[in-house]
């Protein structure tokens, strides 16, 4: 919070028009974040409690932004052109998210635990983890990537937008559930992220190694609570 203060007052005293009305929009994001309680809970009313400040943040600022800013915020899925790094990238992915998952639940054995989960299988609420964790995932992009990212580069450098939005990306999720090393590895994958998206110039593949690494995520929690043969 001190640090939002700080960034509200400076924006306050710049003169760029262009800046302030950007830079005020996230900021505003930012304070809708910090009001609401982010949780993994799998409850219809937890979904809603999540899902509606989450969906503000991302379809608030392409609404403000169309008006004043148009082309800042962009929803571009398909590719404009072809390239084999892009596929490249999704592909390498998979090993990856594979390997970090299992270094990072050896490293943070209680991980499993951040997810409430029934003490015996069930559909229904497996059904609910697999939609709640690829729903956020798909927010994630949304959001870091396709807004923050976007207005941050309308504005700056590559390096600065990359960096401050993968430093949101990292606190929200590290108050959603990925403590102990989980702050660095999400730090890492949100720059190379970003930096995909810098890259293709749409949503495609970021959004594709963010499904791959959900699930692999959801497989790792399934295990954590269920181990053994199902």
């Amino acid at each position: 919070m001190p640090a939002l203060l700080v960034c509200a007052g400076l924006l306050l005293t710049d003169q760029e028009a262009a800046l302030k009305r950007r830079i005020g929009v996230l900021l505003g994001c930012v304070v809708v974040l910090t009001l609401a309680d982010i949780n993994t809970g799998l409850s219809n009313r937890n979904f809603l409690q999540v899902g509606l400040p989450f969906a503000a943040v991302v379809v608030g600022p392409a609404l403000i932004l169309r008006r004043c800013d148009p082309g800042v915020i962009s929803f571009a899925l398909w590719p404009r052109r072809f390239r084999w790094v892009d596929i490249l990238y999704v592909i390498v992915s998979v090993p990856l998210a594979y390997f970090l998952l299992k270094f990072y639940w050896w490293a943070n054995p209680s991980m499993p635990s951040h997810w409430s989960l029934p003490a015996s299988e069930s559909a229904e609420q497996t059904a609910r983890l697999i939609v709640g964790i690829n729903a956020v995932g798909i927010w994630d992009e949304l959001f870091f990537v396709n807004t923050s990212f976007a207005i941050l580069r309308s504005l700056f450098g590559f390096k600065t937008a990359n960096s401050v939005q993968a430093v949101l990306y990292t606190c929200v999720l590290y108050d959603m559930a990925f403590t102990g090393i989980g702050p660095l590895i999400v730090y890492v994958f949100a720059w190379t992220q970003g930096s995909m998206f810098e890259e293709s110039e749409n949503l495609l593949y970021v959004l594709l190694v963010h499904l791959i690494v959900d699930a692999f995520l959801v497989a790792a929690i399934l295990s954590g609570h269920y181990p053994g043969p199902s």
